[in-house]
């Protein structure tokens, strides 16, 4: 029960972010002349890194706000975040487009400090855990596309294809999305409750090294040089979201850096490369190696150091992902630019 509740918290981390972006296609016919999913990504992705850095700045925050408080605030701004549109919808009618669109940038900004004030405690809470709880947070994370997509797909289905339709669908996809982060709000507070997770606990109480260090201090001990998986990350992650590790990992990475240069191909290469089979195609070997990486990485680290530290490592790896995903989000307006 443990795992799945892990799995479960992993995917209502991502949830709210992969709802938000599916359903780019309401948010385009609400706003039009707006650039609407390249807003929301770095608006997102900035106030998550934000959080990020200052849960690793703030060397007692772990101590002062407990990680089930730390998750309930964080699922409840998601919850109020989600419903701010069907909210305009419903009852603020008349509003200009533009306030409009001013007040749903601020709620995906909400979204984002949610996203990182849970993500930071998740992955640092499970850093300090047996392997396989990380593994189930990931493995949670990488299910949400999915089940948003399947979410998605079957609002659409079962109503009419017009405004009025895509109006109601959208509003039943955020209905439902708001339902299912309540369940994990409830399986979280029952989490820390299981003697599983109490045993853990107890077994890590019981070293003596528990002074949380500094930032710097617990990159020091990471095997690669803090610098170096500043580079790694805000690079390679701003073209595809992965990572590196060792042994079928490294090989991974190697043929997960070739795919750049073929998606290239699919824009600028021979016809024969420019259909959506092999884009598809691409996108499947993608996925997998980001999956493998990222997971086989986050695993790895939180273990490189003493177990005291276990916690603030797995967050410097989250912030180094988060500025990451923040570079890969900025370098997109380039292509508008």
């Amino acid at each position: 029960m443990a795992y799945i509740i892990h799995f479960l918290l992993g995917a209502g981390n991502l949830l709210p972010w992969n709802a938000l972006i599916t359903a780019i296609d309401y948010f385009g016919h609400l706003f039009p002349e707006k650039h609407v999913e390249k807003v929301f990504s770095v608006a997102y992705m900035s106030s998550s890194t934000l959080v990020l850095i200052i849960v690793i700045s703030w060397r007692n925050f772990s101590r002062i706000v407990t990680f089930q408080v730390r998750m309930n605030v964080g699922f409840t701004m998601f919850c109020l975040s989600l419903m701010v549109t069907p909210l305009i919808d419903w009852s603020w009618q008349d509003v200009k487009s533009s306030t409009a669109f001013y007040v749903v940038v601020a709620s995906v900004v909400i979204c984002g400090l949610a996203d990182g004030l849970i993500g930071g405690s998740l992955v640092g809470s499970a850093g300090k855990l047996p392997k396989q709880y990380m593994q189930a947070i990931f493995a949670g994370t990488a299910s949400s596309g999915i089940l948003v997509s399947l979410l998605r797909i079957t609002t659409k289905a079962s109503l009419p294809h017009d405004p009025q339709g895509l109006k109601k669908s959208a509003h039943l996809y955020f209905l439902v999305s708001t339902l299912i982060l309540l369940v994990c709000m409830v399986f979280c507070t029952l989490l820390y409750k299981f003697p599983v997770m109490e045993q853990h606990y107890k077994l890590l109480q019981r070293d003596s090294s528990a002074s949380r260090t500094k930032f710097w201090d617990v990159a020091r001990m990471i095997r690669w040089p803090a610098l170096g998986i500043f580079i790694i990350y805000t690079v390679t992650l701003s073209i595809f979201p992965g990572f590196l590790a060792e042994n079928i990992e490294s090989q991974l990475l190697k043929d997960w850096l070739l795919l750049y240069p073929l998606f290239t191909a699919c824009l600028h290469g021979p016809k024969r490369l420019k259909n959506e089979v092999f884009v598809v195609f691409l996108t499947v070997i993608l996925g997998f190696t980001n999956g493998y990486l990222t997971s086989a990485i986050m695993i790895l680290v939180p273990k490189l150091v003493p177990p005291s530290e276990a916690e603030i490592s797995a967050i410097v790896m989250a912030l180094f992902l988060g500025l990451g995903l923040v570079s890969g989000s900025v370098l997109g307006w380039f292509w508008i630019i």
